[in-house]
């Protein structure tokens, strides 16, 4: 389980190091940061797969991102009698993202790149460092595999450190390149635990929404991300899974009804019985709630448990009504993983925090995402 999370220059979140438990909600009012600390959770997972440069300049590149703010925020800043201003920089320009769990801690710091007359991708920040740890802070007792610039060093087997790679691309991650199960196991175990990692965010439920239609469907242990397979993975559920639990979900958000995976040449399409009506509806009929309560019931029913699993506005398109039951959902679904939910649903947040959720609220300071009230956590970053 993380324990840690820690985002540093990354659009509204200039320096952010908080506490996670077995379920967390982040929740605060429109423009405080919610979609920045999401997305920093996303690019973290990107390292892992190999997409972290991709994405990064996908979003316009690492000057897009970056906090825009100044490097350092006086009191008189934050008291409004001293006009925000930015100073002579005396830090690097850097995007830093990382973790602490039970076991293993990762961090990573992204720069900008060298410009080469040659090349043309100006938009690609580059890798400047790389961590990874046990225990929850890094210092250089504990990290058994580290990299600066093209050079990364870890820990052999009888506790020596050397040089594994010497020119890494600054494209390239450590966690992708130096994961060798002979001398880097625990890189290569870190690395699939982050590839495991799911996020679901704002489902599809336009009339042309993938779950809407029929398709060929194989076991799925996990739903996509975006829910086109969802009678496959309802069906899976009731199969490999949990086919009570799942039904008792369904009565608890809609008394009375009940679903059937009908298949035809092949494909799987859902068919949902409601009480009062003399047949069942298809996937293509039902409301755009009932829609999306049903991949969120497909998400966290899942067979096969995450280690941590992101939930972005869950409660998007829903009727009030039906908070209560995701809650309850979401509650027991935290007993097999890691749950963190963002979220501006207070209903939501409340019916969580009363059955014992870790809740942040974000708010804004001087332009910056803050969490007032929030102790400090010890946390180190990697060198240069």
């Amino acid at each position: 389980m993380i324990h840690t999370l820690a985002i540093s220059g990354y659009r509204s979140i200039r320096n952010l190091v908080l506490p996670l438990a077995r379920l967390t909600v982040v929740t605060g009012r429109n423009g405080t940061g919610k979609s920045s600390f999401y997305r920093a959770l996303r690019l973290l997972a990107e390292v892992a797969q190999g997409r972290v440069i991709s994405s990064l300049a996908a979003e316009g590149g690492l000057q897009s991102t970056l906090w825009a703010g100044p490097e350092q925020i006086s009191r008189e800043m934050r008291a409004g009698t001293q006009e925000i201003q930015g100073t002579m920089r005396r830090k690097r320009v850097s995007l830093k993202l990382g973790f602490a769990s039970e076991d293993y801690g990762y961090a990573i710091d992204l720069g900008l790149p060298i410009i080469s007359s040659g090349s043309m991708f100006t938009l690609d920040p580059e890798i400047k460092a790389e961590a990874v740890w046990t225990g929850d802070v890094l210092s250089r007792r504990n990290a058994f595999a580290t990299r600066v610039g093209p050079a990364v060093t870890g820990l052999d087997r009888a506790g020596r450190r050397q040089t594994l790679i010497t020119s890494l691309p600054p494209y390239d991650s450590m966690m992708t390149h130096a994961a060798d199960p002979r001398e880097m196991a625990e890189l290569l175990v870190l690395r699939e635990r982050m590839r495991g990692w799911r996020f679901y965010d704002h489902f599809r439920t336009d009339a042309e929404a993938p779950a809407r239609a029929s398709r060929v469907g194989t076991r799925t242990p996990a739903l996509s991300a975006d829910g086109s397979d969802l009678a496959a993975a309802l069906q899976t559920i009731i199969e490999i899974g949990d086919r009570d639990r799942l039904s008792r979900a369904i009565a608890d958000a809609f008394p009375n009804s009940g679903i059937t995976i009908a298949q035809s040449g092949g494909k799987l399409e859902l068919l949902m019985r409601q009480h009062g009506l003399l047949r069942s509806l298809h996937a293509a009929e039902l409301s755009d709630g009932t829609l999306r309560y049903l991949l969120l019931l497909a998400a966290l029913l899942t067979p096969r448990a995450p280690g941590l699993m992101v939930l972005n506005e869950p409660e998007t398109s829903l009727h009030p009504e039906l908070l209560a039951p995701l809650a309850r959902l979401i509650l027991q679904a935290s007993a097999s993983c890691q749950i963190i939910v963002v979220t501006h649903a207070k209903a939501l947040v409340d019916e969580l925090s009363a059955a014992g959720a870790q809740s942040h609220e974000l708010s804004k300071s001087c332009g910056e995402t803050v969490i007032e009230g929030l102790e400090r956590i010890s946390w180190e970053w990697p060198s240069r």
